[in-house]
């Protein structure tokens, strides 16, 4: 399923939406009245409503993606600034402000939100901004650099499994068995929130001159509990102390494969053998910074 940008606006009183198949953004001549935050100032601007690769199917009934769609405006001069704004970017919150902006509705807590659903937020978003072409450079397997224009509306979507999950719930039970025993973990997909906190620890060990603990920090925000206990400290010595490198891989590609998200791979031809390949599209600098000058 390929990113889906619905040109229809959210129906604030409805609970349950049907998210009709779209493979291009709506035209920008849909433009709808919407008050902007600023009271002083009444604009007039398109949006369009972008599916989350979760469908919503995680989050509390209660909470507004639980819909699993989110309307967005279409970028302007405004989010230009907030993109090139230093402190912004010094503290690594450019996006999450940027994405902030461009959000119309629903009203939502932003850390609640899916790691994947916010890949999805920001592809929709550079479309809105820059439009859907994005070249990028890959590497042949014949060993030569070449361009590649991706259309971004052309990324699939990776949905979640509804067979693995209870809907409007963040958890999941990862069962596996080594020489030490067998063991149930139960673990959540990560939000905005967790990552938020993880970069925190992770800032205060190179303040403090320790190891990089990449690895475990993002573990032990994963892992609620370990065989039903759910003590902290006790999760954190079974994954320092128990959790053997070879399990904590196989579960980590797990994760990976239930997470919902947008698959960045695409499909090349080597321009010296003629022979297919796939690559992936890294968002660089340029994703939002086109090379353009004023």
């Amino acid at each position: 399923m390929a990113v889906k940008l619905d040109r229809s606006i959210l129906n604030k009183d409805r609970v349950e939406v049907t998210v009709p198949e779209y493979n291009t953004p709506a035209p920008v001549t849909d433009v709808q009245a919407v008050t902007v935050t600023n009271p002083q100032i009444q604009s007039r601007f398109p949006t369009n409503a972008v599916a989350l690769p979760s469908k919503g199917l995680i989050y509390d009934p209660n909470s507004a993606l639980a819909r699993g769609l989110v309307e967005m405006k279409f970028m302007t001069a405004r989010e230009e600034n907030i993109l090139t704004t230093e402190s912004y970017i010094t503290h690594g919150i450019v996006i999450d402000k940027f994405l902030e902006s461009m959000i119309v509705a629903p009203k939502f807590n932003y850390d609640e939100l899916l790691v994947g659903d916010k890949d999805a937020l920001i592809i929709a978003s550079r479309i809105y901004g820059y439009g859907e072409i994005y070249s990028v450079e890959l590497t042949s397997p014949s060993g030569r650099k070449q361009k590649i224009d991706v259309d971004l509306t052309q990324l699939e979507h990776k949905e979640l499994d509804e067979s693995q999950i209870t809907v409007g719930q963040n958890r999941f039970v990862y069962e596996f068995t080594n020489r030490l025993g067998e063991y149930a973990l139960e673990f959540k997909l990560l939000t905005v929130g967790d990552n938020k906190k993880i970069d925190e620890k992770l800032k205060k060990f190179r303040v403090a001159g320790s190891p990089d603990k990449q690895i475990t920090t993002r573990l032990e925000q994963m892992i609620l509990s370990v065989n039903g206990n759910s003590d902290p400290n006790f999760v954190k010595l079974f994954i320092e102390n128990e959790f053997m490198a070879l399990d904590s891989r196989r579960f980590r590609e797990h994760v990976a494969k239930l997470t919902p998200g947008v698959n960045m791979e695409i499909e090349a031809v080597d321009e010296v053998t003629g022979e297919p390949f796939r690559g992936i599209v890294t968002v660089g600098s340029d994703f939002f910074w086109p090379d353009i000058r004023v």
